[in-house]
């Protein structure tokens, strides 16, 4: 599978409901594609490269914000 279609896939998945455990593996995943793209991007500096970089950064952070739970005072 080409690194596009599975971030087009991982785009695409449905992100509520998730249990704890997929959301571990979620976030992991996310990475490993990230880190991918950043390999692709320092070679060949593309614009959409870094917007698709930008946008999975995004949907990391919502996964790990809802892993982290809310911080009680």
């Amino acid at each position: 599978m080409d690194l596009m279609e599975r971030v087009a896939e991982f785009e695409g998945r449905k992100m509520s409901g998730m249990t704890t455990s997929d959301r571990v593996s979620s976030s992991r995943e996310v990475k490993a594609l990230i880190l991918e793209i950043n390999e692709i991007y320092k070679e060949t500096k593309e614009v959409e490269l870094m917007d698709t970089m930008k946008r999975l950064t995004v949907l990391k952070k919502k996964i790990e914000k809802r892993l982290k739970g809310n911080p009680t005072i």
